[in-house]
Formats: C-alpha cells, sequence, structure tokens
C-alpha cells in the first residue's frame, strides 16, 4: 500500500496578485540604521557610563566612607567608654549629630 497516492498536500502558494507578502514594502531596515549611528550611540553609551563611574568613585563614595567611619568611631568611643571607664554617653539631640556628620564629612571633599 503506497502512502503517496492516498494524501496529497494542497499547494497553498500558488501565484496570485492578492497575496499579503507581495504587499508589504520592500525596503530593508538595513537602510535606517547605519553603522555610524551605531557607532555613536555606542561611544556616548560609554561616555555616560564613564560619567557615573567617576561620580561614584570620586563624590559618592568617599563621601559616604567618611561619613558611616564617623559613626562608627563615635558608636566605638561610646562603648569603650561604657565598658572601660563607666561613663554613659548620650546623644542629646541625634539630629543635630547627625546633620554635623554630614557637614564635617562634606567638608573637605
Amino acid at each position: 500500500m503506497s502512502l503517496s497516492g492516498s494524501f496529497q498536500i494542497p499547494d497553498v502558494h500558488e501565484d496570485s496578485d492578492q497575496d499579503d507578502v507581495d504587499s508589504l514594502p520592500s525596503t530593508s531596515t538595513e537602510s535606517f540604521i547605519s553603522d555610524d549611528d551605531v557607532y555613536d550611540a555606542q561611544k556616548e553609551w560609554e561616555q555616560s557610563l564613564e560619567q557615573l563611574q567617576l561620580l561614584l568613585t570620586m563624590i559618592l563614595v568617599p563621601f559616604a566612607g567618611k561619613y558611616l567611619g564617623r559613626k562608627f568611631a563615635y558608636w566605638s568611643w561610646a562603648r569603650y567608654m561604657e565598658w572601660m571607664h563607666n561613663v554613659e554617653i548620650r546623644w542629646t539631640n541625634k539630629t543635630t549629630f547627625k546633620a554635623s556628620g554630614a557637614v564635617e564629612a562634606a567638608a573637605t571633599l
């Protein structure tokens, strides 16, 4: 028994003027984006990343390190004084203390 005679796939690709493929525009996307545009966009992206890196390494990281370092130094000094000399250390106004720490940290940057 031969299967070739019992089942046939109809031919759908007949040449007709009503094909959807024929009605599509024939322009390609390569003409819209040139290599110079891609190169310029990549160069601009790399420059903006470099600026962000400089912002982080030159301003934000030193400021945060200095601020957190001062907070840790005051905290550890207070714990040492309480442990070694039985002196109670209290910060009377915490918001003023935090603000002055931020101002001191930013003063020398």
